[in-house]
């Protein structure tokens, strides 16, 4: 099983470099983003509740982050492991995750952690406002957003760190080369000692 975890803020391209990752590892990507969509779209309660909390760009709580990702990784096309995309967000998290994963076998094999400056994140996030027409990417709601990332989701890189498992992938790259980076962290992670 392998369990791969990108950390990186807003911006940063987790969610593309994801979906490639997914292709070229054959590992399915769990992205919280779609599993809210998923919950939204399908109007459960899980969803809804989830929704009150994403329009003034604030983290939904951990039990419902939680209760969704299980139940992705419970799949059984999660039985060789994922690919996990804005999952953990917090320290909370990223310990329920290690009881999670101790549950199906598995573990954490690597954190690669893309980095991009603040000024060229508040940029890529506001063309892909006016390019996506999201809503949810307004200057405000993008300051909340990194604020919300430094104070709660920064600290997993020195929880991860005391693994032994983040590797800093440079997200300034071609998207081309973000994904080389990235594949050559997960196989020197994941091969045999």
């Amino acid at each position: 099983m392998k369990f791969i975890i990108l950390v990186g803020p807003p911006g940063a391209g987790k969610g593309t470099q994801a979906k490639l990752l997914q292709e070229t590892l054959g590992l399915p990507q769990i992205s919280t983003g779609d599993l809210f969509r998923f919950n939204l779209k399908n109007e459960t309660e899980l969803g809804q509740l989830a929704q009150t909390f994403m329009d003034r760009g604030e983290l939904v709580p951990d039990e419902v982050t939680v209760a969704m990702v299980e139940d992705r990784l419970s799949m059984d096309d999660c039985a060789a492991g994922a690919i996990l995309d804005g999952f953990p967000r917090t320290l909370a998290q990223a310990r329920a995750l290690d009881e999670l994963l101790a549950k199906f076998g598995g573990k954490i094999d690597v954190v690669p952690s893309i980095e991009v400056p603040l000024d060229a994140l508040v940029e890529r996030l506001l063309n892909r406002a006016v390019l996506e027409g999201r809503a949810d990417d307004n200057e405000e709601t993008i300051r909340t957003r990194m604020q919300v990332y430094e104070d709660q989701t920064k600290p997993l890189l020195d929880y991860y760190g005391q693994k032994g498992l983040v590797s800093l992938v440079n997200g300034q790259q071609t998207i081309e080369d973000v994904q080389k980076d990235l594949v050559k962290v997960v196989e020197e992670a994941t091969q045999p000692a």
